[in-house]
């Protein structure tokens, strides 16, 4: 359900934009509030479980997150949307918190080894099936009915968890690291936030450069919390080992690069070519399927090969996939993407795997829940940040494009609206709603003002993954490992946008 909600709502999102009348920034952050909030509680909730016990906190957030599901289905405004967004956030940081651990609990022996297999199997399934899901409930019954979906799902989750799980507190004593939750949480927020509205509000604004200033001191304050605390959420020794640190980087750039484009792609596949929801969705398909298929292959030859090849050469399919995206034209149709879908989705697959067990696998046992935790957050901090600097440059590439092609022109006066209409996937909708004589100038414009952006951040993603391999690859060393990669104990939770 988890990760069905953040594969489904990328091709439901040129429709919330339609119905909510949504800003390009609104669009942004109702990716940004569920991955921030997923971010910044996810460690937090780890330690309220040691506390409550695991079987109370997940069944708390389940239901923090099927209330929030139907909020998010019944929200009449962007800023109610994003706030429900960010409430499922937080459900979702208690469930992913203790999932692995109460599977752990209740098996033991083979049947655990089978319960983390149909876990797992399950994971893949719904990053390969959410886009087309989406797209199918999207376009049968509203944006609305993917949220609606997870409350009965939700329920009888519930229902089970009531009925069938024990409540276990693991033994000693645990703090909650509040003064960490709220530096972390404050500092992300404050950056994304300056990302999002830098172009509009302007990048030398009092109100920019105070959020970014602030986000820095924070950063500095959580690190030195993080240092001096007895416990804290963010154990830095952790990242004394170079493996770990190269873990998450690498998990940080996955998220960036590939995930964090996944909204831009689909605006492109929607607002620019025109397709339904569920064609958009059945167009993702290549790249899902082939990533299911690869990672079971991966998750093997990360017992035998080493997993910073595995990791680097994977990270260097997905700037490959991405380079091969790039070159779009006013005249591309969705094939010219197919060959970067399945180049890239070979590396997401390559990757997952290998780099769920070296999170966990460089640390002792007894610290594997808060390694995996993490790994987890990189990649949630990296699809939030990507989204929001991605959508930077994208959103001025554009505005200045739309601006350049319009100028001396009967529809040169309208050229900033036009253009908030272009990249926020509604340029051909405004397009076909302006006068007649200008209809085939303003189409041409938004196609080649879009591509010509989208080919910038598609570059910007290449060079994400391509340093992410470098130092995946530099830092990753076999003789930091305390559990074999691929070894039973390494199971982690791939998270996908």
């Amino acid at each position: 359900m988890l990760l069905l909600d953040v594969t489904i709502v990328n091709v439901a999102l040129p429709s919330i934009q339609r119905s909510l009348h949504s800003s390009f920034a609104d669009l942004q952050w109702v990716v940004d509030a569920y991955s921030l909030t997923l971010a910044a509680f996810l460690l937090t909730a780890g330690g309220v479980s040691d506390i409550l016990g695991r079987r109370r906190v997940f069944g708390i957030g389940l239901v923090v997150f099927t209330i929030a599901s139907a909020l998010c289905g019944l929200a009449g405004s962007a800023v109610v949307l994003n706030f429900s967004r960010g409430l499922q956030g937080i459900g979702a940081a208690m469930m992913f918190a203790t999932s692995l651990a109460l599977i752990a609990q209740e098996f033991s022996g083979r049947d655990r080894g089978t319960a983390f297999g149909i876990w797992g199997a399950a994971t893949g399934a719904a990053i390969a099936i959410g886009p087309l899901i989406g797209g199918l409930f999207t376009d049968a019954f509203g944006w609305q009915s993917i949220f609606f979906l997870n409350v009965p799902i939700g329920i009888a989750a519930l229902t089970a968890t009531l009925t069938k799980l024990v409540n276990v507190r693991p033994p000693g004593e645990r703090r909650i690291d509040w003064g960490g939750l709220v530096t972390f949480s404050a500092a992300l927020f404050m950056l994304v936030f300056a990302l999002v509205r830098g172009n509009d509000t302007g990048w030398g604004s009092t109100q920019i450069v105070s959020l970014l200033a602030g986000s820095v001191v924070l950063l500095v304050v959580f690190y030195f919390i993080e240092r001096t605390i007895e416990h804290p959420m963010f154990d830095l020794s952790l990242f004394n080992k170079p493996t770990f640190t190269g873990a998450s980087i690498v998990a940080f750039t996955l998220s960036a690069s590939m995930f964090a484009m996944f909204l831009y792609l689909t605006l492109y596949i929607q607002g620019i070519l025109n397709f339904s929801p569920l064609q958009a969705g059945l167009r993702f398909l290549p790249q899902t399927l082939v990533m299911f298929a690869v990672a079971p292959i991966a998750g093997k030859l990360s017992a035998r090969l080493p997993v910073r090849a595995l990791m680097g050469f994977g990270l260097v399919l997905v700037g490959g996939g991405l380079l091969l995206m790039h070159g779009l034209d006013a005249g591309s149709t969705w094939t010219a993407l197919l060959p970067g879908f399945i180049i890239s989705g070979v590396g997401i697959g390559m990757i997952n795997p290998p780099l769920a067990s070296t999170a966990v696998g460089v640390v002792e046992p007894q610290h594997s829940g808060m390694a995996g935790g993490i790994n987890t957050t990189f990649r949630q901090v990296g699809i939030a940040t990507g989204v929001a600097a991605l959508g930077a440059v994208f959103q001025h590439a554009v505005q200045s494009k739309v601006v350049a092609m319009l100028a001396g022109t009967t529809a040169a006066g309208h050229s900033n609206v036009f253009a908030t209409a272009v990249y926020s996937g509604a340029g051909h909708r405004a397009a076909m709603a302006a006068p007649a004589p200008v209809r085939p100038l303003l189409d041409h414009v938004a196609r080649v003002s879009f591509t010509s952006a989208l080919n910038e951040i598609l570059l910007i993603g290449v060079s994400i993954a391509l340093i992410g391999a470098v130092l995946g690859f530099v830092l990753i060393r076999t003789r930091d490992f305390v559990v074999a990669p691929g070894a039973e104990a390494a199971v982690e939770a791939p998270v996908a946008a």
